[in-house]
């Protein structure tokens, strides 16, 4: 038998990696002999570049960076096995992650390290980008990200503007002259889920700027200030992205890959899908198991157990999620191929218990599935 095993992280226990070594111990335990195959996924939010290394024999290089709030942060960005595509997760540089959550301020955290990543990546020779946008700390529209790559943003003094979302008001210029010329010669895969406009009640402001910190007072002040800067965009490169689809994904950043780069937008799980070359690696299978921490009725929105499975079932190989809490409505993703959808826990326990015994608790559950669903075969290998 042939068993795909392809998981998302457990966010805040185990990386998607070790999700796949712990379920695949309990299919080994169950059947010693099955064929086990590994694809470590994401759904383009953190923890996507490390799996795309992971899966295409890649390496990470790490940098100092501007973190979100002017600090320096350690940040990575992934090279892929062909030596010459270019992972970076935005998260890794201008992140939640890297901020405490009292400190948290939209109108004062910047893009800048995410620049300063992709310019340490086109000094080093890569042309071919591919640029996760979950878990961003920002709803700066961008422009620090285009400071660190030579856009001049200038008040009407002429002076550099500073950091941060509430900075957008003062920009009077936009000056391209010292933007670097090589990501023209550049191609940007984008990697993201969300289809928000830029401004509006739908934009990045009102739907993601609390989750940074914003107070009300400050979404309404983030999203005039993400309208005047797109109105200043669309003066300088004759591209509106003011209710432009994906626009407003990290904080606006999203419209500043859509108006200076040469750029492409995609559903983040089908870009890691499309890399891992699970397609070919589902050739055969028997069965897949997938997975994350919390699965419900959002997992059918672009998740990864959701993008697996569809994946799986234009095979006909069928889908099984083993999830840390299986939450309401989750018969909404038995269309896509889903056939089972089970829980790690097996008994009473509290939160930090279950992540802290993840790696046991999802080979245990991955055995008893094995068990329960190659039974027929268990018995047939039995009598022979």
């Amino acid at each position: 038998m042939k068993i795909v095993i392809a998981p998302d992280s457990f966010k805040g226990s185990v990386s998607a990696k070790e999700a796949a070594i712990s379920i695949e111990r309990g299919i080994k335990k169950a059947f010693p002999d099955a064929e086990t195959v590994l694809v470590p996924v994401a759904d383009g939010g953190e923890g996507t570049m490390e799996n795309l290394v992971a899966a295409t024999n890649g390496q990470e290089i790490e940098i100092t960076v501007t973190g979100p709030l002017g600090q320096p942060v350690q940040a990575q960005f992934g090279v892929l096995g062909d030596r010459q595509t270019c992972v970076i997760e935005m998260a890794s540089a201008s992140g939640l992650h890297t901020i405490a959550s009292s400190e948290r301020n939209p109108l004062k955290t910047t893009t800048y390290g995410t620049g300063e990543l992709i310019k340490k990546a086109l000094d080093l020779g890569y042309r071919h980008f591919v640029l996760a946008l979950g878990g961003s700390a920002t709803n700066d529209g961008g422009a620090g990200m285009l400071q660190a790559l030579g856009l001049q943003l200038l008040d009407v003094e002429g002076n550099e503007i500073g950091f941060g979302g509430g900075e957008l008001c003062h920009i009077d210029r936009v000056i391209t002259d010292r933007l670097d010329e090589r990501i023209k010669e550049s191609h940007f895969l984008i990697a993201s889920d969300v289809d928000n406009p830029f401004i509006g009640e739908n934009g990045a402001s009102h739907v993601f700027g609390p989750q940074k910190g914003a107070t009300p007072e400050m979404v309404e002040i983030l999203d005039q200030n993400l309208s005047h800067w797109a109105d200043l965009i669309e003066r300088t490169t004759g591209i509106r992205i003011h209710d432009r689809p994906g626009a407003g994904a990290a904080g606006g950043i999203g419209g500043a890959f859509q108006a200076f780069f040469p750029s492409e937008m995609k559903r983040g799980i089908d870009v890691v899908l499309e890399f891992t070359k699970l397609e070919e690696k589902l050739a055969g299978a028997d069965l897949v198991l997938t997975g994350e921490g919390q699965v419900d009725f959002q997992t059918a929105f672009g998740k990864t157990p959701m993008g697996v499975a569809e994946m799986a079932k234009k095979q006909y190989i069928p889908t099984i999620i083993v999830a840390g809490s299986v939450g309401e409505n989750i018969e909404t993703l038995y269309p896509y191929g889903v056939i089972g959808i089970y829980s790690m826990v097996n008994g009473p326990m509290s939160l930090e218990v279950a992540m802290e015994k993840a790696e046991i608790l999802l080979a245990k559950t991955a055995e008893q599935i094995c068990r329960t669903y190659f039974l027929k075969h268990f018995h047939s290998e039995e009598k022979k």
